[in-house]
């Protein structure tokens, strides 16, 4: 498996949950606190993704190595100052290439996305999901990766104006439908959006006057952090926070 930390709010520093916080992503990677059986560490790769103001393209560091080895983000993350990021640490699953293009966050026009998990039966589960996609689309994928194929499938959706909920909503069943018991927590924004998936894995959100917080592990030991329940997604925007079940029709 893998953690990832998306927020959206007043701009802030990424490096608070990054690296100073008593549970913050650094630790995440070495010691994390629910791998539910995916592993111990995560240090097949990183990322950090953020805008650098509002209505701009998002920037992005990734490596292939651990998170505790860069010595090049902790400055960088300090002197970003960003209202929504989304960073991950990666724990490979076993077969997949340990590359920079394979870890999250992947991004394409405004938009930033992580996954937290694996597919059943990849790659021949997904095979059916993803034979409408374009051959020069799955040709030109970042890494031949589960996560990688999941993202092209949604930003295919995407692409078509399709609501964001309603996107990762229908591509969570339809991969469930195909490769049962899949784990699939996911994080999505464009900057002004953000939504995160609980599906057979762990997600907590905190909201604070300032924003949003969406992460694998609670970060530190603030009350306020709450459980996503399994089958549910989360919406936060600037109107508040929606939550949600991925398996019936919202309105």
């Amino acid at each position: 498996m893998c953690r990832h930390i998306g927020y959206l709010g007043e701009p802030l520093s990424p490096a608070g949950v990054l690296f100073h916080a008593p549970h913050s992503l650094l630790v995440q990677s070495y010691k994390p606190a629910d791998m539910r059986g995916g592993g111990s560490v995560n240090a097949d790769g990183f990322g950090l993704g953020w805008y650098p103001g509002p209505g701009s393209a998002p920037l992005r560091h990734r490596r292939s190595t651990p998170l505790w080895t860069d010595e090049t983000l902790p400055p960088l993350a300090a002197a970003v100052t960003s209202g929504a990021f989304v960073a991950a640490v990666r724990n490979g699953t076993t077969g997949m290439p340990v590359t920079e293009p394979a870890a999250a966050p992947f991004t394409a026009g405004r938009w930033l996305f992580s996954h937290n998990g694996f597919v059943r039966g990849w790659p021949g589960s997904l095979a059916e999901l993803a034979k409408d996609l374009p051959v020069t689309e799955l040709l030109t994928l970042e890494a031949p990766t589960d996560s990688a194929v999941l993202w092209a499938i949604l930003r295919a959706r995407l692409a078509t104006g399709e609501d964001p909920l309603e996107a990762v909503a229908a591509m969570t069943v339809a991969v469930e439908t195909a490769a049962p018991g899949s784990r699939l927590n996911f994080l999505l924004t464009d900057g002004e959006t953000l939504i995160g998936t609980a599906w057979t894995h762990a997600l907590s959100v905190l909201e604070t006057p300032a924003g949003v917080l969406l992460s694998s592990e609670p970060c530190d030991g603030d009350p306020r952090w709450r459980p996503v329940p399994d089958h549910h997604a989360v919406r936060a925007t600037a109107a508040g926070v929606d939550l949600l079940p991925l398996t019936e029709e919202r309105p």
